[in-house]
């Protein structure tokens, strides 16, 4: 399974907006393999599971991925099931978030894997960044919300900006 003897990983992602918790991911799954390929989450299948378009387009989502020295290799992810994937690539070792343990996708991906010999890492989740909170951020801004309203929003038991107005 191995290329050459090397260790073979795979990071599977949607990669919007771009933040400290995907570099995260990524640094820590170079340090746990000798290839590092990443699939990049096609939008119709961001769609289908997460119900809403990605901010950013895939052709954008692959191109900034693919500048990241860091990635050995590229590759558009839309498969419902990783072990589509395994098929193509024959990584030894695929790379989560933490928030995927103990759920029953986390299971589901752990006992397909274990059935084609790969290994599930999963790697702490960023707490205090996520592409979904960029998102609702990004759009509150467009919608007229004003920057302390959206610092005063992001504070423990602040009132929502629509709220804060009144």
């Amino acid at each position: 399974m191995t290329r050459q003897g090397k260790v073979v990983g795979y990071a599977p992602g949607v990669f919007d907006v771009f933040h400290m918790g995907h570099l995260n991911i990524l640094l820590r799954a170079r340090a746990q393999c000798d290839v590092l390929i990443v699939g990049v989450v096609t939008d119709e299948r961001v769609e289908a599971v997460k119900g809403k378009t990605p901010m950013m387009p895939l052709s954008e989502r692959t191109e900034l991925v693919s500048a990241l020295e860091l990635v050995d290799e590229i590759v558009v992810d839309n498969s419902v099931d990783k072990v589509e994937m395994w098929d193509e690539l024959h990584f030894d070792v695929i790379f989560k978030g933490d928030d995927w343990r103990g759920t029953p996708k986390g299971d589901q991906l752990e006992a397909s894997m274990a059935e084609v010999g790969a290994r599930v890492i999963y790697f702490p989740y960023t707490e205090h960044v996520s592409s979904t909170r960029l998102r609702d951020l990004i759009n509150k801004a467009n919608e007229g919300v004003s920057p302390a309203e959206l610092v005063q929003a992001e504070q423990p038991g602040s009132p929502a900006p629509s709220e804060a107005q009144n």
